[in-house]
C-alpha cells in the first residue's frame, strides 16, 4: 500500500549514537516521510554506517528514541554482502520476499510471486531475471539488489553506499532509479553515499555527519545545504555543484 506522502516512516527523537557510552555526535532530531529522499553526505569515519545501523535498529542507541516501519528494505555495503555466489536475478529477488519461515507457508510462491515481479519491473530487470547475477555489470547487480530490498515491499529503503565499483553512468541510473521508486511507490528513502554531486540531484532532504565539526545537521535539502557546517565541509565543491 502506498503512504499518503504526509506519513511520517521513521522518526529519531535525541537520538544519540555510539560504541559502548561514548556518543559520536550531538543528539539527532529525524523525520523521514513517504517520497522523501534522504541524502546521508559526510566524511570517512564520520559516523554514517553508525547511524544508519542505529535507526534500522541493528545498533542499539545510546540516548532518544527511534520509532521505525515494519517493513524497512535494507541495502546494505557490497562488502558485507557475498555477491559471487550462484543464482539467477530471479532468485536473488524472490529470496527478498522470505520471512522466518515464510517458504513453509502455503500458497506462498502465489502470494509473494507479484511482489518479485513487481520488484524487477520497478527495477527494469524483466529482461534479466533469468541471468545469473554474477555474470551481470556492477550497475546491474546493484539494481538486482535494490530488487530484492523491494521484494517484501518495505515502505522505507535504506541503502549504504550503493555506488561503490560503479561507473559514473552506473551512478547517475541508480540516483534516477531511486528518485522514481520514491514517486512510484511513495517510499521514503535514506541513502549513505561520498558521491555529493549525484545526492544533490535527487534529494529532497539531507542530512550532514561530521565528527570534525561535531555537526549533525538533517533537514530540507536547501537549508542544509546553506548551514555553516555544510558550507565548512563542501563549499568548494558547491561551487560547482550543476
Amino acid at each position: 500500500m502506498t503512504a499518503s506522502p504526509t506519513t511520517p516512516l521513521l522518526q529519531a527523537s535525541a537520538v544519540r549514537i555510539g560504541h559502548g557510552r561514548t556518543a559520536l555526535l550531538p543528539p539527532l532530531q529525524l523525520t523521514v516521510c513517504a517520497g522523501e529522499v534522504w541524502g546521508v553526505l559526510g566524511p570517512n569515519g564520520a559516523g554514517k554506517t553508525t547511524l544508519v545501523r542505529t535507526l534500522l535498529g541493528l545498533h542499539r542507541e545510546l540516548a532518544g528514541k527511534v520509532r521505525r516501519p515494519q517493513t524497512i528494505g535494507y541495502v546494505p555495503q557490497r562488502s558485507e554482502l557475498d555477491v559471487g555466489v550462484p543464482g539467477r536475478v530471479l532468485d536473488l529477488v524472490r529470496s527478498g520476499c522470505e520471512r522466518g519461515f515464510s517458504v513453509l507457508v502455503p500458497f506462498w510462491e502465489r502470494t509473494r510471486a507479484p511482489q518479485a515481479q513487481r520488484a524487477l519491473a520497478d527495477c527494469d530487470l524483466g529482461d534479466l531475471a533469468l541471468r545469473q547475477f554474477r555474470e551481470l555489470s556492477e550497475g546491474q547487480k546493484q539494481r538486482s539488489l535494490v530488487a530484492r530490498a523491494l521484494a517484501a515491499d518495505p515502505s522505507l529503503l535504506v541503502l549504504d553506499e550503493p555506488t561503490s565499483a560503479m561507473d559514473l553512468d552506473a551512478e547517475r541510473e541508480l540516483f534516477a532509479l531511486l528518485r522514481r521508486l520514491a514517486a512510484r511507490r511513495g517510499l521514503g528513502v535514506v541513502v549513505v553515499s561520498h558521491q555529493l554531486h549525484q545526492v544533490l540531484q535527487v534529494a529532497t532532504h539531507l542530512l550532514l555527519v561530521d565528527r570534525d565539526q561535531d555537526a549533525l545537521v538533517a533537514g530540507v535539502r536547501h537549508d542544509v545545504m546553506h548551514h555553516p557546517a555544510f558550507r565548512q565541509r563542501y563549499g568548494q565543491a558547491l561551487e560547482v555543484t550543476p
